[in-house]
């Protein structure tokens, strides 16, 4: 009994954590709403798009009377707004993003209109979107995979080791492995197959993404060897509390960006001096 409330404990964090995760990156659609002559609208907004092509913002709108406009500039940069009309095909609306290298990005912003009203999406704010290179599926998907077992693991070890059950020690090996294969082998592929460079964390660069990871791994690598010899819970226990924190930041949170005047990617914290 004790040993399948661990589990349900475990999976109830994890499954938390995952909630979250998908509802704060700044790479997830941003869903928005709009209410336009008492009917309401919601959308999904894009702000990643992987591969070689044009990005298409697309829009369901059944209303034929409503058209809309899309503005765009890459981002960060003090460009004029790019403006077009969305083409409608049926009960869609679409707008063409043109296509940009891997971590570049654009800020654009949607206004919908009807009988000479303007209903501006999100309102009136611009959306954020950073393209990258496709990621096969051979690579993305074990990668998810282990990173999501990993905490799952580390949260059930955790747990065993704060009631100072047994098998905590096993579970800290298993949590060890599977964040060294998630984390730092199928992380820098993806990393490599969506931006062109497979670590941009410590010490080349301060890529927020790859330095949580390497600090989790660190806290786990010292937990499994300190209780090689000797039980001590208490690094296990910190060792799940810091990935906890890791995985509480927001996935690609000031990730790969590039410099729009150079071409060269930097780091996504300049947005947070960009003026």
């Amino acid at each position: 009994m004790k040993t399948i409330l661990y589990w349900t404990l475990a999976i109830l964090i994890t499954l938390g954590a995952v909630i979250y995760q998908r509802k704060t990156g700044p790479t997830y659609d941003k869903k928005v709403k709009v209410n336009i002559e008492n009917e309401e609208y919601n959308f999904k907004l894009v702000r990643s798009h992987g591969g070689e092509d044009d990005c298409a913002i697309e829009l369901k709108v059944t209303d034929k009377n409503i058209y809309g406009v899309l503005e765009y500039k890459k981002f960060p940069s003090k460009d004029s707004w790019t403006k077009l009309e969305m083409n409608r095909d049926a009960d869609n609306l679409t707008g063409i993003l043109p296509h940009l290298p891997p971590a570049g990005k654009y800020e654009y912003k949607i206004t919908l209109l009807k009988n000479g009203k303007e209903y501006p999406l999100n309102d009136g704010n611009s959306i954020v979107i950073r393209y990258k290179g496709a990621v096969p599926g051979y690579v993305l998907i074990p990668h998810i995979f282990f990173m999501f077992f990993a905490m799952l693991l580390g949260n059930l070890a955790g747990i065993m080791a704060v009631f100072k059950y047994r098998r905590y020690k096993f579970f800290t090996n298993i949590t060890v492995i599977a964040l060294l294969v998630g984390g730092l082998i199928l992380g820098p592929w993806v990393q490599w197959f969506a931006f062109g460079e497979a670590w941009a964390g410590v010490p080349f660069a301060w890529d927020l993404t790859d330095n949580k990871t390497l600090v989790a791994f660190i806290f786990w690598m010292i937990a499994f060897l300190v209780n090689r010899k000797k039980d001590k819970p208490i690094y296990t226990i910190i060792a799940s509390i810091i990935m906890l924190v890791v995985y509480s930041i927001p996935h690609s949170m000031f990730g790969s960006q590039l410099d729009p005047e150079t071409g060269e990617i930097i780091q996504g914290w300049i947005q947070l001096f960009y003026f």
